[in-house]
């Protein structure tokens, strides 16, 4: 039954078109600005609390995986364990350790919470159904997991993972206790984008298209950038807009250190 959802003109189908959806999304978000976290805005209607919209928004990524990897009769094979686990390790931290290490009592509105649900489900489909399901049988033979693009996909990956988990470190740490001040992070990667975190998951999600080496993982890495780099744009101009010359001589780019 599950090989049916995995059927090839189904699964292509949905890729191409989450790639042609991933540019459609960047330029939209140029223009219009995701309303959570510290862009907040209470149009964008009913919300809850940060922490139980991460948790809900990011857990159907970690369940799906492994749903989709203990139904697969190639569930017990080395490297798709290997590489479903490195997903899973991420999603398990986003889902159920960054919600709770969140500071303050922001919201956020239920909408982005069933955006990002969609695309997460979506998501864990195209790269659980690669890996598990339509990678050509034997192409993730054990002897992948010490090919080059495995070996440098998974430095790729626990560096941008490394970079991710410092950036939110400083910014969690930026006010004291009862403050509700705000200031610019510094330190890290920091020192050459305005969004440092966000860097760090899209080198993530680059390293884990390499260490795939697939469409699926490049199409993830496309739409990381599609939905980040917009936002880093916009928390740059805030920034700006907040700090003036101060912020402006720092010359940071958005995401992408001297490029963007």
């Amino acid at each position: 039954m599950i090989d049916q959802i995995f059927e090839p003109r189904v699964y292509w189908g949905i890729l191409i078109g989450m790639a042609a959806l991933a540019v459609v999304v960047f330029v939209s978000l140029l223009f219009v600005t995701a309303g959570y976290g510290v862009m907040y805005n209470r149009r964008w209607g009913p919300a809850v609390g940060n922490r139980l919209g991460w948790i809900l928004m990011e857990a159907p990524s970690f369940l799906a995986m492994g749903a989709l990897w203990l139904l697969s009769a190639r569930r017990a094979e080395a490297a798709p364990a290997v590489m479903a686990g490195l997903f899973l390790f991420h999603y398990f931290q986003r889902s159920f350790v960054f919600p709770l290490l969140i500071k303050g009592k922001s919201l956020m509105p239920l909408s982005i919470v069933a955006m990002g649900v969609t695309f997460n489900l979506i998501n864990a489909y195209l790269l659980g159904g690669w890996i598990f399901y339509v990678s050509p049988s034997g192409a993730y033979a054990t002897d992948w997991l010490w090919s080059p693009a495995f070996v440098c996909g998974t430095v790729i990956f626990f560096a941008g993972m490394a970079i991710n988990w410092h950036s939110d470190y400083i910014i969690r740490h930026l006010r004291k206790p009862g403050d509700r001040g705000h200031y610019i992070p510094r330190g890290g990667m920091f020192r050459f984008v305005t969004s440092a975190n966000y860097l760090g998951e899209f080198v993530e999600w680059v390293g884990f298209a390499v260490l795939t080496w697939s469409w699926a993982g490049a199409v993830f890495a496309l739409w990381t950038f599609a939905n980040l780099a917009p936002r880093a744009r916009s928390l740059h101009r805030r920034y700006l807009s907040e700090f003036g010359d101060e912020y402006a001589s720092l010359r940071r780019r958005y995401i992408i250190p001297f490029i963007y």
